[in-house]
């Protein structure tokens, strides 16, 4: 693994997680669509996957839908948390759970043919290092799926954080964590060497009675501020009122409610064997793009209007 910065203080991510735990039942919408997204990708795939791992067990919702629909020979559930592991043991006992780092895999080499790692990547210090040792566990041919947090998540509660603080407070802090792009997360899936990478997104918007209820959410899922960098102290009591007048105001539907964006990348990748397809060489397509639309083709010019 090469040397990354520590933007993300990881013990304090074990804490958070630790206690959510005892509360993520009250707040699991995120972990239950990102578990409909790997079903259905997982329904795409003509495979019976026999060795599998979850890396962020969670509460081990995933690990026993996995079990029921594959019965697999070798079932490991993986969490940071040893409290959100127990959880996830207690859910599905069928599983071998293992308290273990996403930067730090416990994975032996070439042993699985079917990698789930669910809502953990985003808090990793080196992503393109777990991504790697996620493909040296694969067996050849094996298959990544991740779901991790991404760019444009809490975009509204990051605005209304930075502008409260700008007015209220010595300017700006690391209050919510900033997370990786598309493109960038598609280039990533390249250099760990994964072969046919797929990385794409869906943003959920939730709506919320009041900011208080959206703080309670995260709190629940563990997702409050773990950066590094982030001040030792509570926030001030009049910035974060200001944050709250500004999610209320700028942040928030004709009813009063506040939006909240959650943003999901998927990305999709396989562990390089001899047999898998590879893509065509650049100018040996058998057919004209245009033929195939039934249009005409049109030359480029260096003026163009929009």
């Amino acid at each position: 693994m090469s040397e990354s910065p520590s933007l993300f203080d990881r013990e304090t991510y074990r804490r958070r997680r630790n206690r959510a735990s005892a509360s993520l039942h009250n707040a699991t919408f995120l972990l239950e669509r990102a578990q409909d997204a790997f079903e259905e990708r997982l329904d795409d795939v003509n495979r019976q996957f026999k060795h599998i791992a979850i890396i962020g067990a969670w509460d081990g919702t995933i690990t026993s839908a996995l079990a029921a629909k594959y019965q697999p020979e070798i079932l490991v559930q993986v969490d940071f948390a040893p409290d959100m592991a127990a959880l996830a043991e207690q859910r599905c006992p069928a599983a071998e759970t293992i308290v273990g780092d996403e930067e730090a895999l416990p994975l032996q080499l070439e042993s699985f043919d079917l990698i789930l790692a669910p809502l953990t990547l985003h808090a990793v210090n080196d992503l393109p290092g777990a991504l790697i040792q996620m493909r040296r566990a694969l067996k050849p041919d094996g298959l990544l799926i991740a779901a991790l947090m991404s760019n444009e998540t809490l975009k509204e509660l990051r605005d209304s954080i930075g502008r409260a603080e700008i007015e209220t407070a010595d300017g700006l802090s690391p209050r919510v964590s900033p997370m990786a792009e598309l493109r960038d997360l598609g280039g990533l899936l390249q250099r760990a060497g994964f072969a046919l990478p797929v990385a794409d997104r869906e943003q959920l918007t939730v709506r919320y009675a009041n900011p208080l209820t959206l703080m309670q959410d995260l709190r629940a899922m563990g997702e409050t501020n773990y950066l590094a960098e982030r001040r030792r102290v509570f926030m001030r009591r009049e910035t974060l009122a200001r944050t709250f007048e500004i999610l209320s105001t700028d942040h928030s539907e004709a009813d009063g409610k506040i939006r909240a964006t959650f943003e999901i990348a998927y990305l999709h990748g396989w562990s390089p064997a001899p047999d898998q397809p590879k893509p065509l060489r650049p100018g040996s397509a058998k057919m004209r793009l245009a033929d195939a639309l039934g249009t005409r083709e049109q030359p480029l010019s260096g003026d163009t209007d929009h």
